[in-house]
């Protein structure tokens, strides 16, 4: 019988232990808002997660999962999405957990794309071993590992997945909760491996890390939020927005010189312009400082792993018959060692 499952159908009776203000918990909260409006029975559901902070979300959700090991929640859930392909699977990393001992097991999950929802909670610390730097620290970044400064070239998510031949790639925030419900439905619904980056707040180890794109005062002016088929405007009171000279982008204000009708449109088809995206706040010169962009980056349709996979067994099932394993382990491929 069907039945209207709510938030709370998603919560379970184990204690929530994140330090108290973690971004974890608006992350949390999101997923069991929007997994109730997605039709899907809560028995198809579940969540793989790795180590770290991150990976205690399966214990919080009363769906099934599994805390598995470093780095290879995307390896365990590849074979189960093989086995089952019709479980919403869900992944649950941290940049460490992910970016670091689990960055193979990430591309090669982007490159094959199956269809299943990654979520990659980017704090740019080690939050859970009590903070080292991590994959996605910054260069200079001063912590117990590196007491006089990071000399890594951190990771850039979006480049590295649309680099792997990502099918979906997608940034949101902890603090922005009407934008990361509305970044997990979009990631649902892409048939294929959707990477969410969110930025979460790690307030005991690295405080502040995203502040510049979360408050008020400062967040008109440093974070461009993308629209399909939309110009990408920005700023208070959407006064600058942002245009190609050739492959290069640059910030212009409206109303000078320039219309929206003279703006870069966002098309979330186009792999050489989300290339661009990921790329905008790369440049460390001050003066030509972008805009940190949120919002689906690429949003590309193509072949699911199972789906492929189910389909070569079915035709090899029809066209050879059933496998024979004692004729396959006793045929001419063998040898015996004394």
């Amino acid at each position: 019988m069907n039945t209207t499952l709510t938030p709370k159908d998603f919560t379970t009776d184990q204690e929530v232990r994140w330090c108290p203000g973690c971004g974890d918990y608006s992350i949390l909260k999101q997923v069991q808002t929007v997994l109730p409006t997605l039709d899907i029975p809560k028995e198809n559901i579940v969540i793989i997660s790795g180590i770290g902070c991150s990976s205690r979300f399966p214990y919080y959700m009363n769906t099934y999962g599994m805390h598995s090991i470093h780095g290879r929640a995307t390896a365990i859930a590849s074979g189960l999405k093989a086995v089952r392909p019709e479980l919403s699977v869900w992944v649950v990393t941290g940049d460490g957990d992910s970016m670091s001992i689990g960055g193979n097991h990430l591309i090669h999950l982007l490159r094959r794309n199956f269809d299943m929802q990654v979520l990659l909670f980017n704090n740019q610390i080690y939050g859970l071993t009590k903070g080292q730097y991590s994959p996605t620290s910054e260069p200079e970044k001063v912590t117990k590992s590196t007491p006089y400064g990071s000399i890594d070239h951190p990771f850039n998510p979006g480049a590295l997945a649309l680099g792997a031949d990502a099918s979906f790639f997608a940034r949101s925030m902890d603090r922005d909760v009407k934008h990361l419900q509305e970044m997990l439905k979009r990631s649902e619904a892409h048939r294929g491996t959707s990477l969410l980056e969110i930025y979460q707040n790690c307030n005991i180890f690295n405080d502040g890390a995203f502040e510049i794109f979360t408050e008020k005062v400062s967040k008109p002016e440093e974070a461009l939020f993308l629209q399909n088929h939309k110009p990408l405007v920005f700023g208070g009171e959407i006064k600058k927005g942002i245009r190609l000279d050739g492959t290069h982008p640059e910030v212009v204000v409206l109303g000078e010189n320039y219309s929206e009708s003279d703006l870069w449109i966002h098309d979330e088809s186009d792999l050489f312009k989300a290339q661009i995206l990921t790329r905008l706040f790369d440049d460390p010169e001050k003066e030509n400082r972008m805009p940190r962009p949120f919002g689906v980056f690429y949003d590309n349709k193509r072949a699911c792993y199972e789906n492929e996979l189910h389909a070569q067994m079915a035709f090899t099932l029809a066209s050879k018959g059933e496998g024979d394993l004692d004729r396959l382990i006793s045929g001419p491929e063998t040898w015996l060692v004394n």
